[in-house]
């Protein structure tokens, strides 16, 4: 049962972007819709589950909601500029990249001799994944220039919200269940504040409600399958949700690849999903 609630997580957290591009609208709305979906779930659930919710949890829960939604409001935005297809497998690489790294530098979780070898041959088969997705044809006019830069730019500070959203749970070890609402009034929050500019209130925003949900579903089923199957487990499960958003934004959403692409897209897919079940190894 806990491997079936891992892979809907994996499902749900993979399908977000691909979804959110059909049901249409700009960055702006799709993040505001999916923060609204998210605390309406968040709110059913807390009378269900009924966390404590102390001023600690309350004020991390909202800071941690806040940088989840740069990261969000970025990624959605850098799908502008570089595609479905390339931001998934090259966000999810920067983000296992980035928590690690302050894992180990901050948290000190790698202590074994052991730990620390297969945490750097996954952290390099992570980066050599995160390149194959990204690599250009010769000649190609497919995010030349200054899109691709740009695109690059705002995927690298979708990554720091994304970082930022898990390292400061951790660090004041606010247990899942109890950050659940706060977490999801600091996204609506930080979305109202980082959208309000484009104009997100219309219908393209009721519509990406769905996303919140479907990105709330896979937090919840994450929580449940942790003690049933363990963090490693979970956690490598959690990656390979990159599969469906890489594969349907080359077969969905008809993002233009020549064969060497969606070769190398393909590749670097498994070696990232390869990086992260490594990963989960090193954690305890």
């Amino acid at each position: 049962m806990g491997i079936i609630l891992a892979v809907i997580t994996a499902v749900c957290w993979g399908s977000i972007v691909l979804v959110s591009q059909k049901l249409g609208g700009d960055s702006y709305s799709q993040t505001l819709g999916m923060t609204i979906g998210a605390l309406v779930f968040s709110v059913i659930t807390f009378f269900i589950v009924h966390p404590e919710i102390n001023t600690l949890v309350l004020i991390v829960g909202a800071v941690s909601g806040a940088f989840w939604v740069v990261g969000q409001r970025f990624q959605f935005a850098s799908v502008d500029h570089l595609g479905v297809s390339k931001i998934v497998p090259l966000s999810t690489g920067m983000q296992l990249f980035g928590t690690t790294l302050f894992g180990v530098l901050v948290f000190h979780e790698w202590k074994t001799k052991t730990e620390i070898i297969i945490g750097i041959i996954s952290i390099s088969v992570i980066i050599l994944g995160a390149v194959f997705t990204s690599l250009r044809d010769k000649g190609s006019q497919e995010d030349s220039g200054k899109s691709y830069k740009k695109g690059f730019l705002i995927l690298l500070l979708s990554t720091a919200g994304y970082v930022g959203y898990v390292v400061i749970v951790n660090w004041f070890k606010v247990g899942g269940w109890e950050a659940i609402l706060p977490q999801a009034a600091g996204m609506f929050i930080g979305g109202l504040l980082l959208t309000f500019t484009g104009k997100p209130f219309n219908k393209f925003a009721v519509r990406n409600i769905l996303t919140g949900v479907i990105w709330s579903t896979g937090n919840i089923t994450l929580l449940l399958s942790l003690p049933k199957i363990g963090v490693a487990t979970s956690f490598s499960l959690s990656q390979t949700g990159i599969i469906i958003s890489t594969l349907g934004g080359i077969f969905i959403l008809k993002e233009k690849k020549s064969k060497r692409q969606i070769i190398f897209v393909i590749a670097g897919c498994l070696l990232i999903i390869a990086g992260g079940v490594m990963l989960g190894f090193t954690k305890s």
